[in-house]
């Protein structure tokens, strides 16, 4: 790992953009070299092989999403879920957010392969329950949520959401190539807000049930502001 935090910076924002523009599959160093303007050489100064690169960007990306979610620690418990709940909506012309979504699908189905990526993924699966976790225990310490198994209910949301983000970006991205008398009928696939219905479906059916009595159902609107507010990489 480069000891410049520029450089580094600047690696990882080229690793960013080469996965949108050509896929995990057919990403290549020249390609991430081409996007931070460094040398191939450079890259592999200090990442000897691609693998070594691509697990220092997931450390990335997680390490990101940590200081997002600290900065956000100290809001009312019902508007961190609402913005957690939010992380997750593609909206319709997020096209370079959906391309770079999935790529890290693709660099995902390397973890029962590959220790060092399935470590970092792990990483990221402990945070995002983790956080959901943290959230309703100070809900409930506070009075906004009512008693209930926070570890069963973080699980819960996390698939949800998680699950709902993987059918928008795997069965919409591939729909624009299918044809003939296998393919999905339009009926079959999700249109392009199905995550914000699902996020909407969330915060109606998971999230209003466990809160207290007179306290309000958050906005979905103002959770994807606040969680997004200068945030281009989540």
């Amino acid at each position: 790992m480069s000891d410049q935090p520029g450089a580094a910076e600047e690696i990882m924002d080229g690793v960013y953009r080469a996965l949108r523009a050509h896929g995990y599959a057919d990403v290549t160093m020249q390609d991430i070299a081409d996007e931070c303007s460094k040398s191939k050489s450079l890259l592999h100064y200090h990442y000897d092989t691609k693998e070594d690169l691509f697990v220092a960007f997931l450390d990335h990306v997680i390490t990101d999403s940590e200081e997002r979610i600290r900065a956000h620690a100290d809001d009312p418990p019902a508007e961190r879920l609402a913005g957690f709940v939010g992380w997750f909506v593609f909206e319709a012309d997020a096209v370079d957010r959906e391309a770079f979504h999935i790529a890290l699908l693709e660099l995902r189905t390397q973890g029962p392969f590959n220790e060092r990526i399935r470590e970092q993924l792990v990483r990221s699966d402990r945070l995002l329950r983790g956080t959901v976790a943290d959230i309703l225990e100070s809900g409930i310490e506070e009075g906004t949520f009512r008693e209930v198994d926070v570890e069963e209910t973080a699980a819960l949301v996390v698939a949800t959401l998680d699950g709902a983000r993987t059918r928008q970006i795997t069965l919409t991205g591939g729909a624009a190539g299918t044809d003939g008398d296998d393919a999905a009928t339009v009926d079959d696939l999700p249109e392009p807000t199905y995550t914000r219905r699902v996020a909407e479906a969330t915060l109606q059916r998971i999230v209003e049930p466990l809160l207290a009595e007179g306290v309000a159902v958050p906005s979905l609107a103002d959770g994807i502001a606040a969680m997004r507010r200068g945030d281009e990489t989540e």
